[in-house]
């Protein structure tokens, strides 16, 4: 039976800024694509990424000839890893499942729990800003705090101040030095630090070989698929799994299990995203040791059906939203 695919872009805006070490976002630029057969239709979404030289464009481009195939199942699978990879073959696993009746869960046994804790994050602002914005969220149990080079040890100490009860993930967004993480650690071993996530630039990650700090480093720029593993040994003790990098959820449950092979502690993450790009993450969620799966409570509005942030806590999307053996009225309007 053949696969009819089409792809749009769509723009939801933010409750609020969103704030990093690279910049600033007001809304989530995002991909959705459909594909449709025997009256089966399978959704998914992904978020092109300018770190890895994306646009709305490029990935727009991108998918066009897989889309056009007659065989669009093989010509996602060579695409490259990446966000128009992720969008295409997310709308294949949600059609396949209902195509078949056997849903996501049951076909790679990763079935979604039914309040998963997530990081909650504070965006990168004045330290003032930041302390409100913790306190505001205090009673999440993870909170991830964005930082950049400029007075971290004052941000973080208002935050942990704010927010007394909650376990912290740094991250920097390759926005450190090793002098600055290494003057940190002082301040860093004092606090309830879950992960610092990628605090030095990818290309300079080399300078942790051999450092043992009381704290866990976690890859997050420096890994995008399985291949990428064995090389961080020895640098990072976790790694971030996202669906934009690894291209999809094919590729992610190979990595998850690879990852656990090589003995990485493994934190599933997403974009700024709606629920429709972050369901299928919930899977991995489960599965992980953390989950940052907070994208969709940025937006001022999500999809209709769609999972449910509150207090640090994700309440699955209503049966039928994704990846299950079955289509729901109503959800997608």
């Amino acid at each position: 039976m053949s696969i009819v695919a089409s792809a749009r872009p769509v723009s939801h805006l933010l409750k609020a800024p969103f704030r990093i070490s690279r910049g600033v976002k007001t809304a989530a630029e995002v991909i959705e694509v459909s594909a449709r057969a025997g009256g089966h239709v399978g959704r998914g979404e992904s978020v092109p990424y300018g770190r890895y030289g994306e646009t709305v464009d490029s990935v727009l481009a991108q998918l066009a000839p897989a889309l056009a195939s007659d065989d669009v199942e093989a010509a996602c699978a060579g695409l490259p890893p990446g966000a128009a990879r992720n969008a295409l073959d997310l709308a294949l696993w949600d059609l396949r499942a209902k195509r078949t009746g056997v849903g996501v869960a049951q076909a790679t046994s990763l079935p979604v729990p039914s309040g998963l804790v997530t990081a909650v994050t504070v965006s990168l602002d004045t330290v003032e800003a930041m302390g409100a914005a913790a306190r505001a969220v205090a009673d999440a149990p993870l909170i991830k705090i964005k930082l950049s080079a400029e007075d971290p040890a004052a941000r973080l100490r208002a935050v942990a101040a704010a927010a007394p009860n909650s376990r912290f993930i740094v991250d920097p967004n390759e926005g450190w030095t090793f002098a600055i993480l290494r003057d940190l650690k002082p301040l860093l071993a004092d606090l309830p630090i879950a992960l610092v996530e990628q605090p030095l630039p990818a290309d300079a990650d080399h300078d942790l070989d051999g450092w043992d700090p009381p704290f866990t480093v976690c890859a997050d720029e420096s890994v995008h698929v399985g291949g990428d593993l064995a090389a961080l040994r020895g640098r990072y003790r976790a790694v971030n799994l996202k669906l934009d990098k690894t291209g999809g959820l094919t590729e992610a449950v190979a990595m998850l299990k690879a990852a656990r092979r090589l003995g990485f502690q493994v934190m599933t993450g997403c974009m700024v995203a709606s629920s429709l790009g972050v369901a299928p993450a919930l899977h991995l969620g489960g599965a992980s040791d953390f989950a940052d799966l907070d994208g969709p409570w940025w937006l001022a509005m999500d999809h209709p059906g769609g999972l449910r942030v509150a207090r640090g806590r994700i309440t699955p999307p209503k049966p039928g939203f994704w990846g299950d053996a079955v289509e729901a009225e109503g959800l997608w309007l």
